[in-house]
This record gives structure tokens, sequence and C-alpha cells, in this order.
């Protein structure tokens, strides 16, 4: 008879290249020291970044220093600037809404649909994130003023004035916080499988049935996003603002004007007024951390 053969013991067993085996626990340690080594910056690297991070943080933390702390309260309790952040509020908050109501189907026919020059029309969309906002703000009067292109219209036709009102703060505001939602929610289409959508097709939803019951919960978190993004950047606005719709207290003084206005007398007021746009501004980076964390 011919002798057994002998079992193998899983330690000499030769590793599989698919699965694994005994050189998966090399290979991770290789990627472990890769880590640690990646956790090191070169000194030519950390110089540099150290730098960076000081230039930005050293004028919040200037602000947050030479603020009034003492009257503080009474700086915040004037009715010029309850004024001013009632209306910035406001305004802030129907901005989004009109970026919600004319961004998301905007956001939708970049990502879902195919058309010529829709890189052309993406260009377009984005070019307000780089516009000076002061220029957006030229641009929209001759668009809307009472000579406008489209303004002398809307005077004649529905004795309608946006220029110098509430309302052209609020089309001064969603001008330039628009394309923050609009880039947010087709960042979000695209990663969102269409195959989910075109099921609900087959089964006998239309297109827009299938939209508003299937990919609008699925994108909901992008759009949430998007909104909070084009809130801030609504409330932040001054260049576009004071071009167009002028700089009247009680009816378009927003907060950024009212910073401007009182940096020229009252410059505690204006470190006061700075310090709450600055705390809202921190509470909405709060806000979208565990998303950003969570899309890298």
């Amino acid at each position: 008879m011919s002798d057994p053969v002998p079992a193998l013991d899983k330690s000499d067993a030769p590793a599989d290249t698919l699965t694994g085996g005994p050189r998966r626990g090399r290979v991770r340690k290789r990627a472990g020291s890769g880590g640690r080594l990646r956790s090191g910056a070169p000194l030519p690297l950390l110089l540099p970044a150290l730098v960076g991070l000081a230039f930005l943080l050293l004028p919040l933390l200037a602000l947050i220093v030479r603020a009034p702390w003492r009257t503080l309260p009474d700086q915040l309790s004037k009715p010029e600037v309850w004024q001013a952040l009632q209306l910035s509020l406001f305004s802030a908050t129907a901005a989004t809404a009109v970026s919600l109501v004319l961004g998301v189907p905007l956001a939708w026919l970049l990502a879902r649909t195919d058309f010529p020059g829709r890189g052309l029309v993406r260009a377009l969309v984005t070019l307000p994130l780089v516009l000076p906002p002061v220029v957006g703000g030229v641009a929209l009067l001759l668009a809307l003023g009472r000579n406008g292109v489209v303004g002398k219209l809307l005077d004649s036709w529905f004795g309608i004035t946006l220029p110098f009102t509430t309302a052209g703060v609020v089309v001064a505001e969603a001008f330039v916080a628009m394309p923050f939602l609009v880039i947010s929610v087709e960042g979000t289409l695209r990663a969102a499988d269409p195959r989910y959508e075109e099921a609900a097709m087959t089964l006998g939803a239309s297109r827009f049935t299938a939209f508003r019951r299937v990919t609008l919960p699925l994108i909901a978190p992008g759009i949430a996003a998007g909104a909070v993004l084009a809130w801030a950047r609504a409330l932040g606005e001054f260049g576009a603002t004071i071009t167009f719709a002028g700089n009247f207290p009680g009816r378009t003084q927003t907060m950024p004007l009212a910073v401007y206005l009182a940096l020229q007398s009252d410059p505690d007021a204006a470190i006061a007024l700075s310090l709450v746009l600055l705390a809202v501004s921190i509470a909405v980076l709060a806000g979208l951390r565990d998303r950003w964390i969570t899309a890298s």
C-alpha cells in the first residue's frame, strides 16, 4: 500500500492570489505602514500649510479678540440691528425658496437629459459663482430695472418694480445663491442610480411621478445641503444687493450692508454684526460637516 498523503498545514499552503490567504496579512501591513508614512507631512509642505492656515484663521481670531464683549448685548439690541437681521433672514429664506423651485428642475435637466449645448448651459449656470457680485447687480439692473430688457415690460404691463425694493433684495440674493444649489443637486443626481426611476416608469408611473416618488427622496440629502449653502450665501450677499436694491434701512438694508454702514461711524457695532454672521457661517459648516465626511 502506498503511504497516505500527508495533510497540508494551513501555514504551509500557498497563498491564493484571488482570495488572499497568508499574503493578505502582509499586504495589510504594508498598507498600514504606508498609512503611517502618509500621516507625516514633509517639512517643505508642512511650513506653507501652517502659514496658509494662519493666514485664513488670523482675521477671524482678530475679529473675536477685538469684539466688544461687554457692550455686545447693547449693540445687538439696537432697533436698526434687528431690522437688518430680520430682513436678512427673510430675504435669504425667500431667495432659497426661489432657488429650490427653479434650481432643482434645472439641476435635473443638466444631470438627466442630453441636449445640444448642455456644457455651455452648465457654464452659464455656474457663472455667478465667479462673476463679481457688483457686475451681477449691474446685469440685474440692465435686465430687470425700469428701463431694463424685461423690467420695462414688468413696469408697463403689471406695474411691478423690482430695483430698490425688498423683492429686489430677494432677486439679487437668488441670482448669486442658486448656482450653489444647482451644483449640489446635479452632483447628487449624477450619483443616484437612474435604474430605480426607469423601473418605476416600466410599472406605469409617469416620468414626473417617478421623479417625485422615487428620485426626489433619494436626492433629498443633496437638496438639503444645497439649500443650506444657498441660504448661507444669500445671507452674506453684499455687492449685487447694494447695486440692484440699494441700502435703505428697514427695506433693503441687510446685515452685510449694515456692517458696511456701521464700519464708517460705529466700528463696535460693525464688529458685533460681523460676529452674528460669523456664528451663522460656523453653524452652517458644522451642519454640513457629516455630509462632507460621508461624501469623501
